[in-house]
C-alpha cells in the first residue's frame, strides 16, 4: 500500500491523485506488510506470466503452418484469434467479480491446467473445429489467469503499483515475444505434434502457480482489510464512468493495432519482402520483444511522473512512425516496428493501474475488465483485419491501421492526476 492519499475531488474537476490510498489513519495493522514489496512474489509472477503467454503465443506463431495443413485462408485464421480471444475476454471480468468477493488462491494453478489442456489438444488437432476447441480452452486458462495475477501482483507491490504491474507484464511480453521464435525453430521445421513439447511449460507454471496460491492465502485477510479502507475513498460516479469510457478507445485503438502486428506481420513480410516463414517469424520476434522493453518501462515511469502522461505519450506519440510503416523498405519497416512496439506497449501498466486507482477496492474487476476488454479487442481486430486482407490485400490493411493511433487524442479527455512525492 502507498503511503500518499489522494484528496476528494469536486464532481466538477474529476480530477484525482495519481497514487491514492487509504488514510495513514484507517489503516490496520493487519496490512502493514503491504508496505514492503514482494518480489520474489512478482518475481514468479512473472516467470508464470512468460510461460503463460509464451503458450498462448505458439498458436498465432504457428498460422502459416496451419494455414498450409489445413488450407486456411484469412478469415479462418482470424476466426481463431477471435474464439481465443473471445473466451479468454468474456470470461474475465467474471472471474474477477466472483474472486473480489471470494478469494480462491489456487485458482492461478487450475486456469493453467486449462491451459495445459488446450495446448495438448492442439497439438493433435486434425480438424479445424478441434482447432477451434483448443484456442477456446487456452483462452479459459487465460481468463483466470490475467485477472488474478494481477491481483497478486498489486498485493505483492507494497505501494509500487506501476512497477508491480510493469513487473509483472514484462514476463508475458517476453514469452509472447520468445513464442515465434521457438515456434520458427522448433515447430516449424518438426511440426504440429512438437506442439505437445511444450507442456513442460505448462506443468512448470502449475508448480510455481501453486506456490503462489500459498502466499496469496496468507495475505488474504491484509488485503480485504485494505480493500475495505480504500472503498472509503470515491470518485463521482459520473466522473469514474466517463473515464473508463475514454480508457476503452484508448485501448481499442492499442489493440487493434497491435492484432495487425501480431497476427498478420508475417504475412505481411512475406508477401511484400519475399522473406521465408523463419525470417518472417524473426522479425515478429525483434517486434514483441520491444513490446516487453516498452512494458517494463511504462509502470516505472506513471509511477513517477503520472500515469496520464505515460497513456497519452504511448498511443498519440507512436502515430509518425505506424504512418510511416506502409512506406518504409525492409530495413526501415524493421526500424520503425521495433519503435512502434517500444513506445505503444508503455500504456498498458499505466492503464490498468489508472483504471484501479479510479475505482478502489475491485482490484479483479478491473483488471478482468480491461484485460479482457484488450483480449476481446485483439480477437475482433485479427478477425475483422483478416477478412479485410482477403478482400483488399494485407499491405492496403496496413495503411488503414496506420491511422489507429489517432484516437489517442481521447487521452486529453483523462482527469488530469497531482502527482505527489
Amino acid at each position: 500500500m502507498s503511503n500518499t492519499r489522494m484528496s476528494n475531488p469536486s464532481p466538477a474537476s474529476g480530477a484525482f491523485a495519481d497514487a491514492p490510498v487509504t488514510p495513514p489513519e484507517t489503516l490496520p495493522a493487519a496490512a502493514e506488510d503491504a508496505a514492503r514489496t514482494a518480489f520474489p512474489i512478482l518475481a514468479m509472477l512473472s516467470i508464470c506470466h512468460l510461460l503463460n503467454d509464451l503458450i498462448q503465443s505458439l498458436l498465432p506463431a504457428i498460422y502459416p503452418l496451419l494455414k498450409q495443413s489445413f488450407a486456411l485462408d484469412f478469415g479462418q485464421i482470424g476466426l481463431i484469434t477471435l474464439t481465443f480471444q473471445l473466451t479468454a475476454s468474456l470470461l474475465q471480468p467474471f472471474v474477477g467479480i466472483y474472486t473480489d468477493k471470494h478469494p480462491m488462491p489456487y485458482s492461478l494453478a487450475i486456469g493453467m491446467g486449462f491451459t495445459l489442456g488446450g495446448l495438448l489438444l492442439l497439438s493433435h488437432a486434425t480438424t479445424f473445429p478441434v482447432l477451434l476447441l483448443s484456442a477456446a480452452l487456452i483462452g479459459s486458462g487465460s481468463s483466470v489467469f490475467h485477472p488474478e495475477s494481477s491481483r497478486v501482483a498489486r498485493m505483492a507491490s507494497g505501494g509500487q503499483h506501476g512497477l508491480a504491474q510493469s513487473l509483472f507484464q514484462v514476463g508475458g511480453n517476453v514469452g509472447s515475444a520468445s513464442g515465434p521464435l521457438l515456434a520458427a525453430f522448433i515447430v516449424m521445421p518438426r511440426g504440429q505434434g512438437s506442439v505437445a513439447w511444450f507442456a513442460i511449460a505448462a506443468l512448470v507454471a502449475i508448480t510455481l502457480l501453486a506456490r503462489i496460491g500459498r502466499w496469496y492465502r496468507v495475505q488474504i485477510p491484509a488485503h480485504r482489510a485494505a480493500g475495505a479502507a480504500q472503498r472509503a475513498v470515491r470518485l463521482p460516479r459520473r466522473t469514474v464512468v466517463a473515464t473508463l469510457l475514454v480508457l476503452g478507445v484508448l485501448i481499442f485503438s492499442k489493440y487493434f493495432y497491435l492484432a495487425s502486428i501480431s497476427s498478420y506481420y508475417t504475412f505481411y513480410l512475406m508477401q511484400k519482402f519475399h522473406l521465408g516463414a523463419q525470417g518472417a517469424q524473426l522479425h515478429l520476434f525483434a517486434f514483441l520483444g520491444a513490446v516487453a522493453a516498452g512494458t517494463l518501462v511504462g509502470g516505472p515511469v506513471g509511477d513517477r511522473i503520472g500515469r496520464r502522461y505515460v497513456i497519452w505519450g504511448s498511443i498519440l506519440g507512436v502515430l509518425p512512425f505506424t504512418l510511416l510503416l506502409p512506406h518504409a523498405n525492409l530495413f526501415w519497416t524493421t526500424v520503425l516496428t521495433i519503435v512502434i512496439g517500444l513506445v505503444l506497449s508503455s500504456a498498458f501498466s499505466a492503464i490498468i493501474v489508472y483504471a484501479q486507482e479510479l475505482v478502489p477496492g475491485r482490484t479483479g474487476v478491473i483488471a478482468g475488465l480491461f484485460f479482457g476488454f484488450a483480449f476481446g479487442m485483439g480477437g475482433l481486430g485479427a478477425a475483422v483485419l483478416g477478412e479485410l486482407a482477403d478482400h483488399i490485400g494485407i499491405e492496403a490493411v496496413y495503411g488503414i491501421c496506420a491511422w489507429l493511433p489517432a484516437l489517442g487524442l481521447f487521452a486529453w479527455f483523462l482527469p488530469n492526476p497531482r502527482v505527489k512525492a
